[in-house]
């Protein structure tokens, strides 16, 4: 009896296990006779196209190229993703390479457009005229002749150089090709201009103010603001302005101008700008890079200098140095984290060799938040200053207003006094120096730096033709400007004047030219002496 409930129940326990391997295979075979169909719903129209953007490589590198395809995805699908892209997305990605490389294909084409209107304005007769030999007395320096031999040893440069560390050993004579360019410089140095129009000499001066190692670099003395003098091996000198601003800020709204900053790229436009107006009385100024750390740091001998150096949390090596305003750490200069951007201006021959005098300006402003100048108050202010010793006779007063020219057409405030090489006493042209707060606003033009020329109405002929010829479309300032800048080693960083500012510049032209038109309108009615100063003997209007 128990054999036969054993034996049913293994035959029962058999069965269910034959009816479960059924039942599986039944399951199995009908779910594989079932069509397979994709388990997301599908794509609404453009998802394709936004996903296929998400794969866009937006690098720069990207911007010439498509990221990958996934990996794994079929060769198929593969080729099907390259056309949608093909298709769909490289049309818009196309359009906008083009628009780039179109943009940058016109800026070039500008550019060189440009630079034609430059080199056809400094071929103008207006750039060329004849003058006379230079006599003896209008040279700055005057090579010394030949030295006794007693004398010869405290004149050899090459003695001097075997003592100084970092600088080259030279021999110099009496022969201008022994010079150095900053030599050959001061050597050309004439009683009406600092450098000839055609200066050949010029563009080698630049190059090595831009690119000779830097032997040593202290602060300079002096000044409301932080300047260095840098020194080079072959014991050439160049005044240093770092970058404070950058190129597309304006000067703020509510600070005065004896507050503004110094700007780097102020200091090089005013030397071009003023090269273009024909004057060359501003001092050779180039751009430069500069390592803070091996260029300044390492090598200075400045310890108060030293002192000021740190690094910022986000690992900017800076310093402030030590002046009247803005040398604190609020005020820093950084480097990005090393590199500094600057302004090197070519220093003039030092003081004791060539003095120099200061002199007041006659519309120098108040300097006061509430007190307002004399000039500003008296409208026949000029009278008093025509019948006022340097400006009652000579070329002062017509120089005078070259400056004030120069500085209302790159806005600056800024200028309470002017120089002058005492060799020549009353009888030369004035130095343009310390630029560095111009180019501060170009949306607003200030018209009291036009004051002088206003109230005076007197300009040099030569001056008045240059500036007309400088608004004619084949000689735009703006241009002729753009194009002068861009031979500035900084150009390839950034343009060194924004296009607003250069903009700037044709208006304010405009409104030199309708002064000088309203002076001769009003020289017509009034029957006054002449608005112009005839320096040129015989040229057509």
């Amino acid at each position: 009896m128990a054999w036969r409930v054993r034996h049913r129940s293994r035959t029962i326990c058999l069965s269910l296990v034959f009816i479960t391997i059924f039942i599986h295979l039944l399951l199995a075979f009908v779910s594989l006779s079932i069509p397979r169909l994709p388990c997301d719903s599908p794509l609404p129209p453009g998802t394709r196209a936004f996903r296929d953007l998400a794969r866009f490589n937006h690098t720069s590198d990207g911007i010439k190229r498509l990221a990958e395809p996934p990996t794994g995805i079929l060769e198929g699908d593969a080729r099907g993703h390259r056309e949608t892209v093909v298709d769909k997305e490289l049309p818009a990605r196309g359009g906008m390479m083009a628009g780039i490389r179109q943009h940058g294909a016109n800026q070039t084409e500008r550019l060189e457009s440009d630079l034609l209107k430059l080199k056809a304005l400094f071929d103008h007769p207006l750039y060329n005229i004849p003058t006379p030999s230079i006599p003896e007395d209008d040279w700055l320096l005057k090579v010394k002749p030949k030295a006794k031999e007693s004398e010869r040893s405290s004149l050899m440069w090459s003695v001097v150089s075997a003592s100084q560390e970092g600088y080259d050993e030279v021999q110099w004579n009496s022969s201008s090709e022994s010079h150095p360019p900053w030599l050959r410089f001061h050597l050309g140095i004439t009683r009406w201009e600092l450098y000839p129009q055609h200066d050949p000499k010029m563009e080698l001066l630049t190059q090595q103010i831009a690119t000779q190692r830097i032997v040593s670099a202290v602060q300079k003395s002096g000044g409301t603001q932080l300047k260095l003098v840098m020194s080079f091996p072959n014991y050439g000198q160049a005044l240093f302005k770092p970058m404070k601003q950058e190129r597309e800020e304006e000067t703020n709204y509510n600070l005065y101008y004896f507050s503004d900053f110094e700007r780097h790229n102020a200091e090089i436009a005013a030397f071009h700008l003023d090269r273009i107006l024909g004057y060359r009385r501003v001092p050779p100024a180039v751009g430069r890079l500069v390592d803070v750390v091996k260029e300044i740091k390492d090598i200075t001998t400045d310890r108060k200098l030293a002192k000021t150096f740190f690094t910022s949390p986000v690992g900017n090596v800076c310093f402030y140095g030590q002046c009247s305003y803005y040398c604190s750490t609020e005020h820093a200069v950084c480097g990005r984290p090393l590199n500094l951007e600057a302004s090197l201006a070519v220093m003039l021959p030092d003081l004791s060799l060539a003095p120099r005098r200061s002199w007041r300006s006659p519309w120098r402003r108040s300097y006061s938040r509430s007190k307002l100048a004399k000039w500003e108050t008296e409208p026949n202010y000029c009278s008093t200053i025509k019948k006022t010793a340097p400006y009652n006779k000579g070329t002062r007063l017509v120089d005078f207003m070259d400056m004030v020219i120069l500085d209302f057409l790159m806005s600056n405030m800024d200028r309470h006094h002017y120089e002058t090489f005492e060799k020549f006493g009353n009888s030369t042209s004035l130095l343009h120096l310390d630029n560095g707060r111009a180019f501060g606003r170009h949306s607003k033009d200030e018209p009291s730096i036009l004051v002088p020329l206003q109230q005076c109405c007197r300009i040099r002929r030569s001056t008045w033709l240059r500036l007309r010829l400088l608004s004619l479309p084949q000689y735009h300032i703006s241009d002729v400007m753009r194009a002068s800048l861009s031979t500035d080693p900084l150009h390839k960083v950034a343009p060194l004047l924004t296009e607003p500012h250069l903009a700037a510049l044709s208006r304010r032209l405009k409104t030199v030219l309708d002064t000088v038109s309203l002076c001769q309108k009003q020289q017509k009615e009034t029957g006054r002496e002449s608005v112009f100063y005839d320096d040129l003997d015989s040229l057509e209007k």
